[in-house]
């Protein structure tokens, strides 16, 4: 009886409480009933996600795919029954041309070792270091700080078991990637975390020595990417929000703990294409790696000139397109909604520019924005990408649900948190594990494509391989139609 009375209690105060509130009418007029309406709006994803959306409803990343990635991940059966459910007539649909006559896998270097699966091209061919990576399928930039210490080490482990390279993201070289077998692509942002300082004026400015040691003390880092912008929020630059900055990473980045860190949207080191290309060779001389650029498109006038001055043979060793679909884990919505290109108009846009000005030498081309699964890969190197580099996709095979809430630092998964009690969750090891057989599941699956397509190496495919839907039924055509391009060949190696 007392429990009774103690419950009924708490409830009257509750609707006493919410009478008077004059913050929230509904909850006002409708006392306690009205709290059930905030409930369902806080679990709408959820519902939508398990019993309301179609298998191909939800975004960014539907049933479908989402099934595909966790099946591919714990080595279950990711096929599927009773034909596609997919709608083959809807406007950006698209198609892989077959042979007649499929490659004979049993000739084939790599149909039996997706972990062996090497982009065809060697980046930066002119430097002291040059980098051949191991995989065409890489971890796309991921900070330490956006990503829980738990999730960063799966997700190095993950891609050490695939062969594959794991980009840090901006927010700079962690424990999470110390001691390592596994690749290592140093992502330089606008807040230099990690190779930077803060002036008298409180600016982020680039330090050229801590880089350097950075870069001799490691000897996984073998790359160096500079972002200049990405697809989710370009030309608005990074935000980590303050409850999610904690003693180590204040002391991996060099700023202040608990409080919000933004990354300016543009670069203290560099504002012009002269200063970027002299920037770019500064670091690759000092450090001998190889050194490219990330960045979304929109306005194609920086590309131009780029593009022109990179024929003097200086210059990025890599360009990393990202496309405005891509993800990030916190971002205002117009700019996640509505700036920046898509991949494929971003990516084919700045690959004409390069081709026509007779500028592709010795450039690799990488491709992000949703491309973890086989067929939109087959598109993106048929498109002219060398490497795809995939992230959401990564954190899904690490159990991600999607809950769409990585800004707060609630993540129900432990990947994109620093609460002990969320993170305490991610087993590394066998997080590791799924990553891992992800990518490797991916490349397997890319392969088989590649053989029905009558080739040997994804690089090989071309713009006249993929046929898109550009309107009703009727209205097919290829990528190289609808772009009006057609891809540069690739000569390949295996070996």
């Amino acid at each position: 009886m007392n429990i009774m009375f103690i419950v009924l209690g708490i409830i009257l105060l509750v609707v006493i409480y919410d009478i008077f509130n004059r913050k929230h009418t509904i909850k006002s007029n409708f006392p306690l009933v009205g709290r059930l309406r905030y409930f369902l709006e806080k679990i709408g994803p959820e519902l939508r996600q398990y019993w309301v959306a179609g298998n191909r409803e939800e975004s960014p990343f539907d049933r479908t795919w989402r099934s595909y990635i966790y099946a591919s991940s714990k080595k279950q059966n990711n096929l599927t029954g009773f034909g596609s459910d997919a709608d083959f007539n809807k406007g950006g649909h698209f198609f892989i041309k077959t042979s007649a006559f499929p490659t004979n896998i049993k000739n084939t270097i790599n149909a039996c070792a997706p972990d062996a699966l090497p982009c065809a091209k060697t980046i930066g061919e002119k430097r002291k270091r040059p980098f051949r990576p191991n995989s065409v399928i890489n971890i796309s930039a991921m900070s330490y700080g956006s990503l829980g210490g738990r999730a960063t080490k799966a997700n190095n482990k993950g891609a050490g078991y695939a062969k594959a390279y794991h980009n840090t993201g901006e927010g700079g070289y962690s424990p999470a990637h110390h001691g390592s077998a596994t690749d290592v692509v140093f992502h330089i942002g606008t807040g230099y975390f990690g190779c930077g300082k803060t002036n008298r004026k409180g600016e982020r400015v680039f330090d050229l020595e801590k880089l350097s040691d950075l870069v001799y003390k490691h000897n996984n880092i073998q790359m160096i990417e500079i972002k200049l912008s990405q697809g989710a929020k370009p030309g608005h630059g990074g935000i980590l929000p303050g409850k999610k900055v904690t003693k180590k990473i204040a002391e991996i980045r060099g700023i202040e703990i608990g409080k919000d860190v933004h990354s300016p949207a543009y670069h203290t080191a560099f504002s012009t294409v002269d200063e970027m290309i002299d920037f770019i060779e500064l670091i690759a001389k000092e450090t001998g790696l190889p050194v490219g650029i990330k960045s979304a498109v929109g306005k194609l006038d920086f590309w131009n000139e780029l593009a022109e001055k990179m024929k003097k043979g200086r210059g990025p060793d890599f360009i990393t397109i990202d496309g405005g679909e891509g993800g990030t884990g916190a971002a205002p919505a117009a700019f996640a909604d509505n700036m920046s290109l898509p991949l494929d108009d971003a990516f084919t846009s700045v690959y004409k520019i390069f081709q026509l000005r007779g500028a592709m030498d010795n450039l690799v081309w990488i491709a992000s924005g949703k491309l973890g699964h086989p067929t939109r890969a087959a598109k993106a190197f048929a498109m002219g990408a060398d490497i795809i580099n995939i992230a959401r996709e990564v954190m899904i095979s690490a159990g991600c649900i999607q809950a769409q809430i990585c800004h707060t630092g609630n993540c129900p998964a432990g990947i994109a948190t620093h609460k002990w009690w969320l993170e305490k969750g991610v087993n590394v090891q066998e997080k590791g594990e799924r990553v891992g057989n992800f990518i490797n599941t991916l490349k397997r699956d890319l392969i088989q494509v590649t053989h029905a397509a009558g080739y040997t190496h994804p690089c090989q495919f071309t713009t006249d391989d993929v046929v898109l839907n550009t309107g009703d039924f009727t209205m097919r055509k290829t990528l190289g139609e609808v772009y009006d391009y057609t891809k540069t060949p690739v000569e390949h190696e295996f070996n």
